[in-house]
């Protein structure tokens, strides 16, 4: 599968950066999950667990408190304020 890059940001550094094939989490209007190549927006996260796909098929599972996502052709952020691996 097709991979992006992916950095989950935090006060205290980066919790992760990488390329994975998808991440799914809790947006603002529910559940959502993005792919390589996922039309461009921006939308807050809320407090849940979220989990990441790596190209081996390993997946990675964290928690966020609140943040904010930003997803762009080639590149998606997650920025919030407390994120740790579980």
């Amino acid at each position: 599968m097709k991979t992006f890059k992916f950095v989950i940001s935090t006060p205290d550094g980066n919790l992760f950066e990488g390329d994975i094939v998808k991440v799914s989490l809790r947006g603002a209007e529910g559940d959502l999950a993005v792919l390589a190549n996922h039309t461009p927006f921006v939308t807050s996260v809320k407090p849940c667990r979220c989990r990441i796909e790596l190209e081996d098929g390993t997946e990675k599972p964290f928690e966020v408190e609140r943040g904010l996502l930003s997803v762009s052709l080639e590149n998606v952020s997650l920025m919030s304020g407390s994120a740790k691996w579980v």
